[in-house]
């Protein structure tokens, strides 16, 4: 008996082998031309040292530039859309974020992106460990006393963040929910006003990361409560955790990652993958990174989407039970 196939069918059998070469030499010839590293931030800030730095080791691995492209504005909505619309060559990848792919998801009613279907994740980058730093003045020197006086005085003590839904402030609310006080919520636009609010006393204290509140605790303007970790951080081992003060389970800080428009040749992400990890793991470049209180964590493009997933799924929990809205 003699099989016929469908025309069709016949067509697509033969055209395997022929992707699968060209999905090869695509991978071996990348990148024969410069490559776009989008940030969804202002010139300036500290994702341009994760993108710069990053691109340094990878223009010298491959020969080709990584060009840092800062678009910055509504919360890195603006960024993240340019991603996600670019072509899926390659030649696009994105510093991307805890408030892009986590947060925005649940509480912008209507996002130009959609995080399931649009990026094709390559690898966690570094994550942020958040300090609780206070005013000197505040009658609380560790989180076991700080717990006390917001029960003294519920709605009383106040913290400042950057903004409204932004991760400090999803730190704070978690604070809130575990420990079982009220807190009363002050945003700000932005770290830096934040923490100037806290060092002029118009708020108690501030939930931000290390290198921002360092300087000041050494000049003795703001006093570190603790880490919002479960354990000490290997860099800074005198400063108590949240968890060594028995407020088991939380933790708070954000994380950043690199991401290509879905649709990018798996043999590219699993090229930018490996070079991306060896990149943040040289020493020099984990050092500096390190030093302004980024911790350096890398995985897999698979492991990096359901970690983005978890983390979602998590941060609605903590945006609903804290009823937080954007107006």
């Amino acid at each position: 008996m003699t099989l016929r196939l469908n025309p069709m069918l016949a067509g697509l059998l033969a055209a395997l082998p022929l992707c699968a070469a060209t999905a090869a030499v695509a991978a071996d010839s990348y990148p024969a031309r410069p490559v776009r590293f989008i940030v969804p931030y202002p010139p300036g800030g500290t994702t341009d040292l994760i993108t710069r730095g990053i691109g340094a080791k990878l223009t010298d691995r491959y020969g080709q530039q990584f060009v840092t492209d800062n678009r910055g504005g509504a919360s890195t909505m603006i960024g993240a859309d340019i991603l996600a619309k670019a072509a899926p060559d390659g030649y696009t990848i994105g510093l991307l974020t805890q408030t892009t792919m986590s947060i925005n998801p649940n509480v912008v009613k209507k996002l130009p992106y959609n995080v399931d279907k649009d990026y094709a994740p390559i690898t966690q980058a570094v994550y942020v460990p958040f300090m609780i730093a206070a005013h000197p003045t505040l009658k609380a020197n560790s989180i076991p006393e700080l717990i006390a006086l917001a029960k003294s005085a519920p709605g009383k003590i106040s913290y400042g963040t950057p903004g409204t839904a932004s991760t400090n402030h999803l730190g704070g609310a978690l604070l809130e929910h575990l420990a079982g006080i009220k807190l009363l919520h002050v945003p700000f636009k932005g770290s830096g006003p934040a923490t100037n609010a806290t060092l002029g006393g118009q708020v108690n204290f501030v939930i931000t990361g290390i290198s921002t509140v360092t300087p000041h605790a050494k000049a003795g303007r703001l006093k570190i409560l603790a880490i919002a970790a479960e354990k000490r951080h290997p860099n800074w081992p005198n400063i108590p955790s949240t968890g060594d003060a028995g407020l088991k389970g939380y933790s708070s800080g954000t994380w950043f990652g690199v991401l290509a428009p879905a649709g990018t040749p798996k043999a590219i992400v699993t090229e930018l993958n490996k070079s991306i990890i060896a990149s943040l793991n040289s020493a020099d470049l984990k050092g500096r990174l390190t030093n302004i209180g980024f911790d350096v964590v890398t995985q897999s493009p698979e492991a990096f989407g359901q970690y983005m997933t978890d983390d979602r799924k998590q941060i609605a929990g903590i945006i609903k039970s804290a009823n937080i809205r954007l107006d």
